[in-house]
């Protein structure tokens, strides 16, 4: 069987965001960012998991382009949460690296999809 390396990374990145969502909380006190930072950035692995199961090819890619807006809007929150001084440039660079592999991975995978249609 072979690995989904999607599927593994957004679940990582997924911990990424709900063990800073609970620093962000219990430490800064911070509740509204946080809170749409860890809707928006669990949503991309929920997303693709719930793409392996589609009811066609189209369903696919319409749950795979959802869980591609999601990292976009992670994206803003995550700039968000820097540029208001919770977080450290470094603690950025490393979520933002991550959010834009899944990006790739994502529209590389959309347009795979698309080309098959």
């Amino acid at each position: 069987m072979s690995k989904n390396i999607l599927k593994d990374k957004s679940y990582a990145f997924a911990v990424e965001i709900v063990k800073l969502t609970q620093v962000l909380v219990s430490n800064k006190k911070e509740y509204v960012i946080s809170k749409q930072l860890l809707r928006s950035g669990t949503a991309i692995g929920a997303l693709i998991r719930e793409a392996e199961f589609a009811q066609s090819k189209k369903d696919f890619i319409s749950k795979m382009s959802i869980s591609l807006k999601e990292a976009n809007e992670t994206f803003y929150w995550i700039d968000l949460i820097k540029d208001t001084g919770y977080i450290d440039i470094t603690i950025h660079k490393q979520l933002s690296s991550n959010a834009k592999e899944l990006v790739a991975m994502l529209v590389s995978s959309i347009k795979t999809t698309k080309s098959r249609l």
